[in-house]
């Protein structure tokens, strides 16, 4: 029997070739970061107005989804206005995570990628461990990946949202 196996990194960029709209770029991302790079969770975040807007995720306990920080006291903001990936292994020791956000969650480590829309940091995406754990070359390539096509689907479906 033959059995078609397709690894989530390779079924999300379909996905995102295919997009239509910004919310097919968030399902692609949601239902393929987090088993692209073995993690306990993800988050999909949209700069809007000097915040960040926590739009999509999938964790083993709830994060921030729905909620809003200014982008200039969260992680997902310093990697989007410094326009780079960001690696923590052990968020307690990290002056740029803001500790009373991440205390009740699970999280100790992340990963954490800017998305361009336009060569210009317009959300990121974000992988956690419960553990501590620094994030491997290959995980890293595999969330900037996710991340540069998912800024290519939204530049391509915005352009078509303000062309019709």
């Amino acid at each position: 029997m033959l059995v078609n196996s397709v690894s989530p990194i390779d079924w999300a960029l379909d996905m995102l070739d295919e997009a239509k709209s910004v919310e097919d770029v968030q399902t692609a991302l949601r239902c393929s970061a987090r088993a692209a790079v073995q993690a306990q969770g993800m988050t999909v975040v949209q700069l809007e107005d000097g915040e960040c807007h926590y739009i999509d995720e999938d964790a083993m306990s709830p994060l921030w989804k729905g909620q809003r920080f200014p982008a200039t006291s969260c992680i997902s903001g310093w990697a989007m206005l410094h326009d780079q990936t960001v690696v923590i292994a052990d968020i307690r020791t990290d002056d740029r995570i803001p500790q009373a956000a991440y205390r009740p969650t699970f999280v100790r480590s992340l990963l954490m990628a800017p998305i361009r829309v336009d060569g210009t940091p317009a959300g990121a995406i974000g992988a956690y461990w419960a553990d501590r754990h620094r994030a491997s070359a290959d995980e890293i390539a595999v969330l900037e990946r996710l991340a540069a096509a998912a800024g290519r689907a939204l530049t391509r479906v915005t352009a078509g949202l303000t062309a019709a």
